[in-house]
């Protein structure tokens, strides 16, 4: 199993520019990287607390009490638009549209049912556009960012939700989180608020799998996320706070602090820009482990300056006997998902791999 997509673990030859410098990211919580699962759990519960402080509390799960709003059968899958409730708050983002992509017929070497006789399930998360999921589903816009299409045609349940920057049209994404961070909600007796636009987005994203899950269609145990760009920022997120993310695809979000506007007041805002801000991603990317992670760089957002990143959580994985599952795919086709050949094939080799 140890040489399983082992390109996927290579350094990269002769990077364009020094490559970031990283500590462990145990360092500061344990003596030396873990041996064994056991060994890990304190380290990671001391990581996932740091982050959750980071990023601010999230609200109590709601009724998702969906509705459908169209239905359409298409050649080979069927494609389903739908609302339902992230949380009670009643704004115009408590209630996220999302279509819903069924599999028909489905040939081919692709994901099995399973036992259950049920699909594997993808949370589909979409690019910075105004598109937003009509793009993902391949109702408009470039046939590389048609994830939830291509993944239907191989067999995948798929869920488009629509991020949250998109609730309210014509109003500029700075309003909209501004509104969004000076809402409360109650917490037992404390009343809490969102601290971050990242926090809204990673709940959006947990009741995007809290819905897959509860389909009929979909293999509880088999579900995955994967996105682009903004939709890359997400897969890190949900795939560190939700354990039921089986495998994640993350690509060209600019995974570390640096490599992207994650100051943005939507994402974690100026926090980060503190004096003395000692954090970066490769902290909440171990809290993954020992789930299958692979992140993919065009050499814009992403490409060889990530690859310390994967490089520093090698040992955490290794400490689960899964270092086959992390891992970093490099192309030359700039801020995309891979074109049609062997780099995209990878990526669903690897997916039906794990999932």
């Amino acid at each position: 199993m140890q040489n399983l997509f082992a390109e996927l673990r290579r350094p990269p030859e002769a990077p364009p520019k020094p490559l970031p410098m990283l500590a462990p990211p145990w360092q500061g919580i344990a003596a030396g990287a873990p041996d064994s699962p056991a060994a890990w759990k304190p380290t990671r519960a001391r990581l996932e607390e740091r982050w959750r402080g980071l990023i601010g509390p999230l609200p109590p799960a709601a009724a998702l009490r969906p509705e459908l709003i169209g239905r359409e059968e298409l050649p080979d899958h069927t494609r389903i638009r739908l609302r339902y409730r992230a949380d009670e708050a009643g704004a115009p983002d408590s209630t996220p549209d999302a279509y819903l992509l069924l599999p028909k017929g489905v040939s081919g070497h692709r994901p099995s049912m399973g036992v259950s006789g049920r699909r594997p399930g993808m949370v589909v998360l979409h690019q910075t556009t105004n598109e937003h999921i009509a793009q993902a589903v391949g109702i408009s816009g470039r046939e590389a960012m048609h994830l939830a299409l291509h993944l239907v045609r191989r067999g995948y349940v798929c869920l488009a939700p629509r991020n949250f920057l998109w609730s309210r049209e014509g109003v500029p994404l700075g309003q909209i989180t501004s509104d969004l961070l000076a809402r409360t909600w109650n917490q037992g007796r404390q009343p809490r608020q969102w601290k971050t636009g990242m926090a809204k987005m990673t709940w959006d994203a947990i009741r995007a799998v809290d819905y897959l899950s509860s389909r009929p269609e979909v293999d509880p145990e088999r579900i995955g996320c994967i996105g682009h760009s903004l939709g890359g920022k997400e897969t890190l997120y949900l795939a560190a706070f939700d354990p039921r993310v089986r495998a994640t695809v993350s690509c060209e979000g600019g995974i570390g602090l640096k490599f992207s506007n994650w100051n943005a007041e939507w994402y974690l805002g100026r926090q980060i820009d503190a004096p003395g801000f000692a954090h970066d991603h490769h902290e909440l990317l171990s809290l993954v482990a020992p789930r299958a992670f692979l992140q993919i760089g065009g050499e814009s957002a992403d490409g060889a300056p990530s690859w310390p990143y994967v490089e520093q959580n090698l040992p955490v994985w290794r400490a689960y006997g899964a270092e086959e599952r992390l891992g970093l795919l490099r192309h030359t086709q700039g801020h995309d998902f891979p074109h049609p050949g062997p780099d995209r094939e990878l990526v669903w080799r690897w997916l039906e791999r794990w999932m």
